[in-house]
Order: structure tokens, then sequence, then C-alpha cells
């Protein structure tokens, strides 16, 4: 398993990162007109190599970079722009926040610190990298304040969970939602503290005062809030349970709605990540995704849809049911969890592509790399 350790760098070796940073603009650039040169007049679209043989030796022409870095930057432009699936991309400034890659064997750890192109940087180590742990390909990062990081991605050994042990045999269905970050099908919530709502008055009175760099600390501030609170819910779950079943609902499309600042706030999409590679790294578990469709609306007891069941937009707003069939009340979201727990196990239990309610198959949620070192980061 491949995970991303993250430190900080000193502020003292800014300028030298900011050096080369300029310089990863200015190849970025060159790739983006040469780019766009070749698609306006009709010829071959560019591949990664094609740049790389076109910007070869420009690091020996008095810019302050590392060759293997003006290669990986060409290889990124390319992919970056099939993925955006445009001609070319937007142009890099000095706006643009700092990135300089690295290839694998390029950075290595020493002391403390991370020495690259000869040079050391000292980081605060608040976690240190695991022994005989080799550095792949990485790169240094820098934030919205002008901090910079470097990110390790190193080669980890996944936790053993044997079956048939007491936390394997603990498994949970969660529903994700607004008010509560996740309910558990035990019963049990975990309510969201709405960072972003409880500094969205003092971040209205500092814009209308144009005071952008104190916007951006408060912006800052409001994101580390919100990543400790998801490594800690994660993490006690992780701990206390091996398998978990969690519902499939989509953070992209619902931001496009009226709900949009409530589900960047909760931070769905981050909280699902942390929970798949902690629950590999500590236990050996798996997070496993599940179709929620009627989950909602499906009674967890007797498992018919009944009359009475909040339906549509209109019954949204309903938060407790009763089942006219089989009488049982119910909490709207730790009913659509308990389903979400049946739905998974019906299908691991079966092997079949289909839960009983007809919703797609299970979907392995699988992370190659997280940040798991360093003070928080927006």
């Amino acid at each position: 398993m491949q995970l991303t350790y993250r430190y900080r760098i000193k502020d003292k070796h800014a300028k030298r990162l900011n050096s080369q940073a300029q310089a990863i603009n200015l190849i970025w650039n060159y790739c983006n007109e040469t780019q766009m040169k070749a698609a306006r007049d009709g010829r071959k679209w560019l591949s990664g190599y094609d740049l790389w043989k076109l910007v070869a030796g420009c690091t020996k022409q008095g810019l302050d970079l590392h060759s293997h870095s003006a290669m990986r930057v060409c290889f990124q432009y390319d992919k970056s722009r099939r993925q955006h699936r445009k001609p070319w991309l937007r142009w890099r400034s000095r706006r643009s926040l700092g990135w300089v890659p690295f290839n694998t064997g390029h950075v290595a750890y020493r002391d403390g610190g991370f020495v690259f192109r000869s040079e050391r940087y000292e980081v605060w180590l608040h976690r240190p990298l695991p022994e005989g742990a080799r550095i792949g390909a990485g790169s240094f990062s820098q934030d919205i304040q002008g901090r910079w990081y470097v990110n390790c991605p190193v080669e980890v050994c996944e936790g053993v969970c044997l079956p048939g042990s007491r936390r394997w045999t603990h498994r949970v269905g969660i529903d994700l939602g607004l008010k509560d970050l996740a309910t558990l099908s035990t019963g049990e919530k975990v309510e969201v503290p709405k960072f972003y709502r409880q500094s969205e008055e003092r971040l209205a009175t500092v814009q209308r005062a144009r005071k952008t760099r104190r916007a951006r600390a408060i912006h800052a501030k409001t994101a580390n809030r919100r990543k400790d609170f998801l490594h800690k819910a994660s993490a006690k779950l992780a701990e206390e349970y091996g398998l978990i079943f969690v519902g499939d609902v989509s953070p992209s499309k619902l931001a496009q709605t009226k709900m949009a600042k409530s589900v960047h706030d909760a931070g769905w999409s981050r909280f699902r990540d942390m929970l798949a590679w902690k629950l590999r790294l500590r236990s050996g578990g798996m997070l496993l995704e599940v179709s929620e469709l009627l989950t909602t609306q499906t009674c967890s007891r007797c498992g018919c849809l009944p009359s009475s069941r909040p339906t549509g937009i209109a019954g949204l707003g309903i938060r407790e049911w009763t089942c006219d069939d089989c009488g049982t009340a119910h909490d709207r979201d730790v009913n659509a969890a308990k389903n979400i727990l049946r739905c998974g196990l019906t299908a691991l239990a079966e092997g079949a592509l289909t839960s009983r309610l007809g919703s797609p198959a299970l979907r392995p949620r699988v992370v190659t790399m997280q940040i798991i070192g360093g003070p928080p980061q927006p």
C-alpha cells in the first residue's frame, strides 16, 4: 500500500523553492505554447515524450531545476490536458501555487531532514518515515499562504486482520448526511460541526474590507479544523470496525444544487477516503460502497415499501416515520444505515452484482495515496 507522508518545510528554504517553481512555470508555459501552435496549425498533438524532447537540455541553460523535474512537468502537462480533454491548458503565473516534482530516488531522508539536489531542507518532523522506506516520485508543493511542503510517497505494509477475529466480525453500515456526518446502523450518530458556517460571518466582514490575506487565513483555519475532525472521526471507526459499508452518495452532483455549501462543509469524499486507507493500514479491513437507492424508503425490519414512507423532495423534512405493514417506528437515517448494512452483507454472501433492493454492485473504494504526516493542511 502506498501512502504519502507530508511535512512542512521551514520558511528559510522558501526562496530556493520559489526560484525552482518559477522555472517550472516557464517550462509549463513553453509546453502550453507549443501545444497551442500545433493545435491551431492542425498538426499532430504533442505527447509527453514529444514535449520532453523539446525541453531536453533546458536545465543546462541557466534554469535552477533538475532535469528529471523538467521531464515530470512535460508528462504531467500531457496527462492534465488529456484528462480535461482540452487542446491546451491555462498559463501558470506567479499567482499559481508553487510545485516542484521529483523522481524516485532523488530525495533522501537524512537526520530529520530531506536532501534534494545536494541541499538539505529542514522540516517539522511530526511523524517519522517508516524504517527503510524508499521515497518514490513525489513533489514539493506550496499552499495558498505561501508555505512549502514535501510530499513523500512510500510503500507501507497493510494491517492484518484474521477472519473470525473480533474486529473483523464488527460490521456496520453508514449513511452520510448534512446534519449528521455519519449515522451508523447501531443508532450512533457523528454530528457535523459545520466549521465553515461558524466562520462565515467573520469571513464576510473580512472580505468586505478587502483583507485578502486575512480571508485566506480564515479559509485555511476552517479547512484545518475540518480535516482534523475527519481524521479523528474516521480513526475511531477504523479502530472499532473491520468491515464498513457506506452509501454511494455523490458529493460532486449535490454540489451543483442549493445544498452545495453544506455538502462542501461536510467533507464526505475526504471522510470516505480516510476510512478506506485507515481500515487497510491499521486492521486490514475494508470499506465498500453500496448503492443507497431506496434505502431511506424501505423498512429495515420487514423489507417492504409502505405507503407511509417519505418520498420525493417534500419528504426530505420527514426525519421519523412509521411502517404501515409492521408498525415499526423508524429514524430516517438509522433506517437507511441498516438497509445499507443489509444490502452489503447480502451482496457479499451471494456474490451477486445487485443487492436485494435492485441497486448496483458493491464497489471497493481503492485509495493509493493519502497524507498521514505533518501539520493540518487546507
